[in-house]
């Protein structure tokens, strides 16, 4: 792609048939991802964080989803228009993703070395023996000691920080183009949650790989992160560089989330809630804002957020 973009999402749409109706939980976003950028998606929990990123890779389970309309051009191609076996010969190979949970995404009666052996014995053609001392040196690279006599291990002999650890190495076993990891330090203490958020940095500048990083910690998209998309109802509300979006925040909903950080500094110990609850995409529209503040992000979306419908 001669404009930079190792990634554009036009007008995505992915909708779910449930009891109570279709729930358009992915409303027609668009954006664009730079190569070697890291991208960080934010929002609260049903905003539509996790459906975008596996619309990427048509992982939407079909039924209840399905994709409605939309373009993904990843790296000059439309991934929505290729067929299932196209899909699968990019999915794992150039394009990867850390799932959410690293605790029930590894398989508990596989060995750790044929789940990561499997991989690359697909997509990149390996033999049973290249496929092994590929699987060790992954698990060395990621940082698990004595990787070797680890890697005939099974998931529940491993932390939970190792098994995060062994999903990234999953992740990057074939050097993929783009990295999407979908909140991977979940569940994990605080020096873990730093552990692998450094070890995301680090193999990102020694690759050279593209990152889209979904996460509620605002924190982690301040150290992280290139340019923020704020996500709410399915829609994206703001988007901007992210030394932009934390300076001069444009959206009455991202200064919301702003808001519901912690301070250490108050001394009420009071966290601040955005009041209500999330409208159902089903039956509620996002209402015309006041134009933003001239020296606000100048990605802005022209929508702000209703806590209620009727």
């Amino acid at each position: 792609m001669t404009n930079g973009n190792l990634l554009e999402v036009k007008n995505l749409r992915t909708y779910f048939n449930t009891e109570d109706g279709e729930v358009k939980a992915v409303d027609g976003i668009s954006f664009q991802l730079q190569r070697g950028e890291t991208l960080g998606i934010v929002g609260e929990s049903g905003s539509g964080k996790s459906v975008t990123n596996l619309s990427l890779i048509r992982l939407i389970p079909s039924p209840p989803g399905r994709i409605v309309s939309g373009e993904v051009i990843f790296d000059g191609v439309d991934v929505l228009s290729l067929t299932e076996e196209e899909v699968r010969k990019i999915r794992g190979r150039r394009i990867a993703m850390i799932f959410q949970d690293p605790m029930t995404s590894l398989n508990p009666f596989m060995k750790i070395s044929r789940q990561l052996m499997e991989i690359t014995q697909l997509h990149l053609g390996h033999t049973t023996a290249q496929a092994y001392e590929h699987a060790v040196k992954m698990l060395e690279t990621v940082g698990i000691p004595d990787a070797r006599s680890r890697v005939n291990g099974y998931p529940h002999e491993f932390s939970g920080g190792m098994r995060q650890r062994v999903m990234i190495a999953m992740a990057l076993s074939c050097e993929p183009k783009l990295l999407i990891a979908d909140e991977p330090t979940t569940a994990l203490d605080v020096t873990i949650q730093a552990q692998i958020l450094e070890l995301i940095k680090t193999l990102k500048q020694a690759t050279g790989t593209s990152v889209i990083l979904i996460t509620h910690d605002l924190g982690v998209v301040a150290g992280m992160t290139d340019h923020v998309i704020v996500m709410y109802a399915g829609k994206v509300f703001e988007q901007a560089p992210t030394t932009e979006l934390f300076a001069r925040p444009g959206n009455p909903y991202t200064k919301g989330l702003l808001r519901s950080v912690p301070d250490p500094t108050d001394e009420r110990g009071e966290l601040y809630q955005i009041p209500g609850l999330p409208p159902t995409s089903r039956v509620c529209r996002p209402v015309v804002p006041s134009r933003p503040a001239a020296s606000g992000p100048k990605k802005f979306a022209g929508v702000s957020f209703r806590r209620s419908c009727s």
